[in-house]
């Protein structure tokens, strides 16, 4: 999904918890970061590009979701055994696997209105919004530099979805609710710290394919004619969206056992040139100059936070 790439990078979403046992390899850390924002971006693209074929948005999830939990069962389990699918907090992963359904359907919506590269833009403000809500919801410190962060990323936005900037209202609406749907996604990760960022893998994938098969009864019969006419490339890609969404986290949980938080962190912003440049090859979309200010506002204050929270951290206490 878009800005996975954002607290574990956790696509457009989804694996920010269990960095421990982090080896000194900043360059293999950063290289893999890169790869998973490519693989992620690409699943957006992928939705974008099959619901503008006439897939409904519901049956697209439900592949992504079925596919993404079918690989992350294919490629784990015999590694780790059937014991990696017990978690110690069942009922946060179900919450967490319910934002991120959320945050996944909001953002295919907004997909359905907007470019792919401002869409992400928008959703670069759901790291800044953690900060903003650690407080109450972390019980972390107030910070008045988060405070100002988040205010400044705000404006970011607001350049990018400026009235005649030729932004569709109800896409932008789409895609800040989704920025705070990512926000609770990346809080509930949190949450489930404990348990190994695999596990996490799976039953991300799992509630969402559970979720959306209750719809799916609802969604077939009126697909049915849409799906007759698609040709093998589309269900190709149509498929390859959770493919590309289950290796993304797993590159991630890859990148972040390579390397500190604080080395990928400014990093992550980075999504934004992968999905301007699938934005740009596939609908030869790309932003204008004061689009681009705003992107780079958004990006700057994430980037400078990242910065001070990393600086904060190393003080002794």
């Amino acid at each position: 999904m878009a800005t996975r790439a954002q607290q574990a990078h956790v696509g457009r979403g989804a694996t920010a918890a269990g960095t421990t046992g982090i080896s000194t390899q900043p360059l293999a850390g950063i290289a893999l970061l890169l790869v998973s924002m490519w693989a992620l971006s690409s699943l957006d693209a992928s939705g974008k590009w099959v619901m503008a074929a006439g897939v409904p948005m519901l049956l697209l999830s439900w592949v992504r979701y079925a596919a993404h939990f079918a690989v992350a069962l294919a490629l784990i389990v015999p590694a780790k055994g059937w014991g990696i699918l017990v978690s110690r907090k069942p009922r946060e992963q179900m919450l967490r696997g319910g934002a991120m359904l959320g945050a996944t359907l909001l953002f295919f919506t907004t997909l359905r209105y907007l470019p792919q590269a401002e869409a992400t833009a928008i959703n670069f403000l759901a790291p800044l919004l953690v900060l903003l809500l650690a407080p109450w919801i972390l019980r972390e410190p107030p910070r008045l530099s988060r405070w100002i962060a988040a205010g400044v990323a705000f404006l970011g936005v607001l350049v990018v979805i400026r009235p005649g900037g030729g932004l569709d209202p109800t896409g932008t609406l789409f895609g800040l609710a989704g920025a705070f749907c990512f926000s609770a996604q990346y809080i509930a990760s949190r949450r489930v710290a404990a348990d190994d960022p695999l596990t996490s893998v799976i039953w991300s994938g799992g509630v969402g394919t559970v979720v959306l098969s209750i719809a799916l009864p609802y969604v077939v019969p009126t697909a049915l004619p849409i799906l007759r006419e698609l040709d093998p490339l589309h269900w190709c890609v149509l498929i390859s969206t959770g493919v590309t969404g289950c290796f993304g986290h797993l590159l991630q949980i890859a990148a972040y056992r390579k390397a500190a938080a604080s080395t990928l962190a400014p990093f992550t912003y980075l999504q934004i040139v992968s999905s301007t440049t699938t934005g740009w090859l596939i609908w030869g979309h790309f932003p204008d100059a004061l689009t681009w200010v705003g992107i780079a506002i958004i990006c700057g204050s994430g980037i400078t936070i990242g910065i001070l929270e990393w600086r904060r951290a190393r003080v002794p206490v």
